[in-house]
């Protein structure tokens, strides 16, 4: 039975993307495996070149002043290095869930940090809108999609001081400015490959501002004149992101991977709006092209919604326990033929009950 993966991350992947991984696993460069060359071989070291190319190409930065590195710790490790690099007095946050939640906390540790605002007394079921960014900060933090309760910003500030972005659930999903943004950082396990990796674009004349001494390992200047080889990288995952990048690029890149997103998410909101059964989370103005949360409208039908979810071979649908139900994640690799699968399972209980 053919298996339709809506997990929130690690993400589902392309199945040829899958089909050369494995293959490299086996046997990647004369009869030795992947997983067991040198990082320093030439035969990595041009998976990291590449990787780091089609990341700026796919993104339209070719050639803008930005670096692309491929580093380790997760977006979780970002909310420390961003501060680290960037935060000299005062910056400001824009608070739409989890995730920037606990970056504002981290960041806390090195210097004060205003929430420009926030969406909390929703629940984040919102993206708040008509702020007003302070010039004087040293940069604004915003995340672009927020895996969790299923919002996404649709328009980003003409922000008067640097602008970070955590896009680490929607990277290359969608077309967008993205030279507006000084620095850009994304989980690759959301949307781009497996768990390991963390891609980070930054715009190399916004470093080295700050006073304060940075550790070598959270610098990003170092692992820009090392090209992401300052340790040892996450070969595998970084392996796997460039498969996944080159795939996306075959596709015709980002503008064609939109077109198919949105059908996805098109497809999906009709059924939660048009279903008494279920409840859409999010704002409409508001929802994620990627994660549709929603839960019952009778919780007396659980159990056998979710026995239909899994006659129909769907995997991940579960919600984040911050806001319960569901959660459709529906990543770049997610075909519609899947989303269609669900959308006829929720048509369905409608039908008997």
């Amino acid at each position: 039975m053919k298996r339709h993966n809506f997990s929130a991350g690690p993400c589902i992947l392309p199945k040829e993307v899958i089909q050369k991984a494995s293959e490299a696993v086996i046997d990647f460069d004369n009869g030795l495996s992947l997983l067991e060359i040198s990082h320093r071989s030439k035969p990595f070291v041009d998976v990291m070149e590449k990787a780091r190319a089609l990341a700026l190409e796919l993104l339209g930065l070719e050639g803008k002043g930005y670096k692309a590195l491929f580093l380790q710790g997760g977006a979780s490790t970002q909310f420390l290095m961003v501060a680290l690099n960037m935060l000299e007095k005062r910056a400001g946050y824009l608070n739409t869930g989890t995730w920037s939640d606990k970056a504002i906390k981290e960041a806390k540790i090195y210097d004060d940090i205003y929430e420009v605002a926030s969406s909390k007394d929703a629940n984040y079921n919102y993206i708040p809108k008509g702020y007003d960014i302070p010039t004087d900060y040293d940069y604004f933090h915003c995340t672009s999609n927020n895996t969790i309760f299923g919002t996404q910003m649709k328009a980003f500030p003409d922000s008067p001081i640097p602008m970070v972005c955590d896009m680490s659930s929607d990277i290359f999903s969608r077309q967008l400015d993205f030279s507006k943004f000084d620095l850009i950082y994304a989980g690759a396990q959301k949307n781009m490959g497996p768990a390991g990796a963390t891609l980070v674009v930054v715009k190399e004349d916004i470093l080295g501002k700050v006073s304060r001494k940075i550790p070598s390992m959270m610098d990003y200047k170092v692992h820009i004149s090392k090209s992401s080889m300052f340790n040892t990288p996450p070969v595998f995952s970084v392996y796997v992101s460039m498969l996944t990048l080159q795939w996306l690029k075959d596709l015709g890149g980002i503008a064609e991977i939109e077109k198919e997103n949105d059908k996805k998410a098109q497809l999906i909101y009709s059924e939660i709006d048009l279903n008494p059964l279920f409840k859409g989370f999010a704002t409409k103005a508001d929802r994620s092209n990627m994660n549709a949360t929603f839960t019952l409208a009778n919780e007396d039908l659980k159990e056998t919604f979710e026995t239909m979810v899994e006659e129909a071979g769907i995997n991940g649908l579960n919600g984040h326990r911050s806001v319960g139900g569901y959660r459709a994640s529906m990543y770049n690799a997610l075909s519609l033929e899947s989303v269609g699968v669900l959308v006829d399972v929720m048509s369905e209980l409608e039908r008997k009950a």
